[in-house]
């Protein structure tokens, strides 16, 4: 009988929580319910590409022949390990992979090499093809490519050549001075620019921005010294193009063997853009 008598409490206990579940479903349980149901932070979109070719074999034979003249002409082991390639190496496979060629003739040196990268993101929030795009746009500032001009320096310029003024004026004692930039001490050039200058390169050539090859890519010409007390001149040209989350580098350069030779900017221009025009074709394959 005493078992009995708290059957009916308990019984209160059960309703009164009920009731208090079935009054909690009003503003409080509506806002937990929209919380847990609501839009989900939004995870950006991976790249296009999960893997990366094979360097040493992503350029076929006859391309190697052209673009390192005179090797065909050595004995045939000799040319098979110039065309073979040599692999750089790299702590991952899946993410950045290189292959490098090098041949001498009786006229010149050409060096060529390819160098393959796949930019992944980290952040949830940012896309592989945008991480990739901030990569590709730092390697374009490093080059020496020409700096747009300023049109409000341009439109200055106009201004005080035809004699006008500005609208507001600065006394001399007012006007800023410019802060003299450093020379950099233990270099002969700023951090991040070519050793060498674009200088002896034709008009039309220099280093430039790059249509319709990948999703953006752009041309650096540099000619240099060979160095080691050599008097001889070395040209290199590296195209750079991006295609969805993956950047690929070509370096093509030449050194003539005589001295009073200087590289033809345009034969090597082309034939490296040639080569990225084959590259790119293969990314989209």
């Amino acid at each position: 009988m005493q078992r009995k008598a708290y059957v009916p409490g308990l019984a209160t206990l059960l309703a009164a929580l009920v009731a208090g579940c079935t009054a909690g479903t009003g503003t409080g349980g509506s806002a937990i319910d929209s919380k847990a149901g609501g839009p989900k932070s939004s995870v950006a979109a991976p790249g296009k590409y999960r893997t990366l070719p094979e360097p040493c074999g992503s350029i076929g034979r006859s391309t190697l022949k052209d673009l390192l003249p005179g090797a065909a002409e050595l004995p045939e082991e000799q040319q098979q390990r110039i065309f073979r390639g040599t692999a750089v190496v790299t702590y991952d496979t899946d993410r950045r992979v290189g292959c490098g060629w090098k041949a001498d003739s009786a006229d010149a040196s050409h060096i060529l090499s390819v160098d393959f990268e796949r930019v992944v993101s980290y952040d949830t929030a940012v896309s592989d093809d945008d991480r990739a795009q901030e990569v590709f746009a730092k390697k374009q500032a490093a080059a020496s490519l020409p700096v747009p001009a300023d049109p409000r320096t341009e439109k200055g310029q106009e201004s005080t050549a035809t004699g006008s003024s500005p609208s507001q004026p600065q006394s001399p004692s007012t006007t800023p001075k410019p802060t003299p930039t450093p020379t950099p001490t233990g270099s002969a050039t700023p951090t991040g620019t070519p050793s060498g200058t674009p200088s002896g390169t034709p008009d039309g050539l220099e280093p430039r921005v790059l249509d319709g090859l990948g999703d953006a890519a752009f041309i650096d010409d540099v000619l240099t010294g060979a160095g080691a007390g050599s008097t001889a001149q070395r040209r290199t040209v590296s195209v750079v193009f991006r295609t969805s989350n993956v950047i690929v580098t070509i370096v093509y350069g030449a050194q003539p063997a005589r001295t009073t030779e200087v590289p033809d900017s345009k034969e090597l221009q082309e034939k490296a853009q040639s080569l990225a025009g084959r590259l790119a074709e293969g990314f989209s394959d």
